[in-house]
């Protein structure tokens, strides 16, 4: 674990308080789009690994060469270290290729970025007229589609703009006015460009929903339904969910035509990721989590909290015991996110703690702990959280505190 070398004296502090009272959680207790926290059964979050398990190892039908994609496209691949494909991969590329509409399920972690950006650059190479549209819930999500697009489109001359809130729109726009085969971007701020007439919806034929559950819970139906009108009635639609409800069922049949369904879901978690609780009880909460932090098997750690100015707090007090901390929440500008988040990639730092908003998507390496400081609003939320650790053929380790 890694750990400041300054030295603390053994005085009486004051105790780390959370950043609400027992009196402000009932009135905290619903997201701004009205959604309820649930009652989630504590034994939901304990799972334990059992060594006599055996998964079998996934066999592909197919071999990134099986595709018919350019040899510039392949070799990107292989560039990257893909070697076969993921089970998404596998099943979904052939269909996107195709033109079928999709709609995936999968949870996180598999592959999906990427089984819809190769078929996705292969149809702009076979015209380099068509353009496409990625909306994605949050500006990290839609800047690590951007990179990852970047590796993808190598060599093929092919160019991309990123638009998100939180960033410069003068930037944006500039980059709006060059031709852009890939556009990538959250439904706020491609909203309004689009209002300022600098994306021209009419011009796109092509649209990935990126967890569109995630958009559909942060108050997004709006701005999607206003990016979809905009566009030809003629189009193809990429939607992609780690859940599957009522309402997501209700977009599905909004939104798409005759959709092939995918899922590779193989249950809410990964079953390489030993989920533990904490009791608090009356113990303080800081010390425990301190305690936690300094096992030597805590390498890189995800802390997750309820509110911005939680989060903010816990980071702080973390990096005055000597801890290497930072943190993501809404609060934060752009670039000071960036730069926590690219440091927790790094290992310059090896703890974040964070708002939901880094739960969905977001590919960090390596992460050997999930905790959950405040216990999630919803059990999906808790899913998205625990799916940062035990990626691939990783294990990981999730702790929710409880009282």
């Amino acid at each position: 674990m890694y750990k400041k070398t300054t030295s603390y004296g053994r005085g009486v502090h004051r105790p780390f308080r959370p950043s609400f009272s027992k009196s402000r959680r009932s009135a905290s207790s619903r997201s701004r789009n009205g959604r309820g926290r649930q009652i989630i059964d504590i034994s939901r979050f304990i799972n334990k690994p059992t060594s006599t398990e055996i998964t079998p190892a996934f066999v592909p039908k197919h071999t990134f060469g099986d595709f018919a994609i350019s040899d510039q496209l392949k070799k990107n691949i292989t560039a990257k270290g893909y070697t076969s494909p993921t089970p998404i991969q596998d099943q979904i590329i052939q269909l996107i290729l195709e033109g079928s509409d999709v709609v995936g399920l999968a949870n996180t972690g598999t592959g999906k970025t990427g089984a819809f950006l190769i078929p996705l650059i292969q149809k702009v190479l076979t015209n380099t007229r068509e353009k496409i549209l990625i909306v994605v819930p949050t500006r990290e999500l839609a800047i690590q589609t951007d990179q990852e697009f970047k590796s993808f489109a190598g060599g093929t001359r092919m160019f991309s703009a990123c638009c998100v809130g939180g960033a410069s729109i003068g930037k944006q726009i500039s980059e709006l006015r060059h031709y852009n085969s890939f556009v990538i971007g959250t439904p706020g701020r491609l909203k309004d460009l689009v209002q300022r007439k600098y994306i021209k919806l009419e011009q796109f034929s092509t649209i990935v929903l990126d967890e569109a559950d995630r958009m559909l819970d942060m108050g997004f139906i709006n701005d999607m339904r206003l990016l979809i009108k905009g566009m030809p009635q003629k189009r193809h639609t990429l939607f992609f969910s780690a859940t599957l409800s009522s309402a997501i069922e209700e977009l599905i049949k909004e939104f798409l035509t005759n959709p092939k369904r995918i899922s590779v879901k193989t249950g809410d978690t990964a079953k390489n990721v030993d989920q533990d609780v904490i009791r608090v009880g009356t113990k303080s909460k800081m010390e425990l989590l301190q305690n936690v932090l300094r096992e030597k098997e805590c390498h890189k750690v995800l802390i997750f909290g309820r509110t911005k100015y939680g989060v903010e707090k816990l980071s702080k007090t973390l990096t005055e015991r000597g801890f290497y901390a930072d943190s993501i929440h809404g609060d934060k500008i752009h670039a000071r996110r960036q730069r926590a988040l690219a440091a927790f990639k790094e290992g310059r730092i090896n703890i974040l703690v964070a708002t939901d908003v880094a739960a969905r998507g977001l590919d960090i390496p390596n992460v050997t702990h999930v905790i959950n400081f405040d216990t999630p609003m919803t059990y999906d939320d808790y899913v998205h959280r625990v799916g940062r650790t035990g990626r691939g053929d990783n294990k990981g380790k999730a702790l929710t505190f409880v009282d």
